[in-house]
């Protein structure tokens, strides 16, 4: 949902008659509802397991965007979304914390690359269908994916035989997640790194259509070119932290990459697609490749029995800063130009690489 529902951007501004700043504020209150109830549903999980969390709320989310696809008006339709980011982030600290369990150190990274993997595949799904799809079909579609996911989750997730053993071994509690300053230095970082994958993603089919003249589904099968890039850079990015026997430092090589390929695309801004599109592939790979590094690493450092909080903690910091780029990128655009706007998104993974340099490499 997160990362479909901005393919609608350009149908949804015609079908509601949104600003600039209204799509923004739209996408904007998926982030604000998942801010809401992530570190919740973390401890949740913590305390009673992935498969009833990550199936009661993906079915929640379902029944939110049902309603969202009948939405009359601006209002009704940013509350449903909102409520829909709220229930759905439940798949966030279960699935994660799923890994975790069943998965050593040695094989974590991987599994967990793929296990990120689900979000540019499901970009790559709604940039290929959505468009096809009217609004209210868009909205039916991505709620039986949500149904599909849960019916999937009761069915395959279990916990892992010995775990209980393991849990005594570690402190529990949402106090020690919150103390952990690696933790807090890592959220930070990956909320930098954050804004750079937010303006490609968020904005992109809507730059490309009012900007540079393409379709709807010529804009969106560019987006769905960035997921399949990202898909392979999240899967290949764990491998290699495996190999390596660390999360940062690919992380931090990931950061710097990401920073220039966003600022050449800034640059070529006004070039033929033939080099602008390429570009923002490339740079939308990247701005999308550190989440599943950022998301071992988080786990790492919290430990098997505190990992749910800790999941939950570092997609909360996620969700805040998620919460404030939409309409930030937006009104930096209207006031100014595209080009300033994803130059400024640009600069901001460096700071993210400041922030990761205390931790252990």
């Amino acid at each position: 949902m997160i990362i479909g529902l901005p393919v609608l951007a350009p149908a949804l501004r015609d079908a509601h008659s949104l600003s600039l700043v209204q799509v923004g504020l739209l996408l904007d209150s998926l982030w604000v509802g998942t801010l809401l109830t992530l570190l919740p549903w973390g401890l949740l999980a913590d305390r009673v397991g992935e498969r009833l969390v990550l199936a009661s709320g993906l079915l929640l989310c379902a029944a939110a965007l049902v309603g969202a696809s009948s939405a009359e008006g601006f209002g009704p339709l940013i509350l449903l979304v909102g409520l829909a980011g709220a229930a759905g982030a439940s798949v966030n600290a279960a699935s994660g914390r799923a890994v975790m369990q069943w998965f050593p150190a040695t094989e974590r990274g991987f599994a967990l690359g793929v296990r990120q993997t689900a979000i540019p595949i499901g970009g790559l799904i709604s940039a290929l269908v959505l468009p096809a799809l009217s609004v209210r079909g868009a909205f039916v579609f991505l709620a039986g994916l949500c149904v599909a996911g849960a019916l999937f989750g009761i069915v395959v997730i279990r916990e892992r035989e010995g775990a209980a053993e393991d849990d005594v071994l570690e402190p529990r509690g949402l106090g020690a997640t919150l103390r952990d300053h690696q933790l807090w230095l890592l959220c930070g970082a990956s909320s930098f790194y954050l804004v750079a994958q937010l303006a490609i993603t968020g904005f992109l089919v809507l730059f490309l259509h009012d900007e540079r003249g393409l379709s709807d589904a010529a804009a969106a099968g560019v987006l769905a070119g960035v997921q399949v890039v990202a898909a392979a850079m999240r899967i290949g990015g764990g491998r290699w932290s495996d190999r390596l026997g660390s999360r940062v430092r690919p992380l931090r090589i990931v950061g710097y990459a990401s920073a220039i390929t966003l600022a050449v695309a800034a640059a070529v801004l006004s070039a033929p697609l033939a080099v602008l599109v390429p570009a923002f592939v490339l740079a939308g790979g990247l701005s999308m490749a550190w989440n599943g590094l950022s998301f071992t690493a988080a786990a790492e450092i919290a430990g098997r029995t505190r990992s749910g909080a800790a999941l939950g903690m570092q997609q909360s910091a996620l969700a805040a800063a998620g919460a404030l780029v939409p309409p930030a990128f937006a009104a930096v655009v209207a006031a100014s130009s595209w080009r300033l706007g994803f130059a400024a998104a640009a600069a901001f993974p460096l700071a993210g690489v400041a922030l990761l340099r205390p931790l252990r490499s």
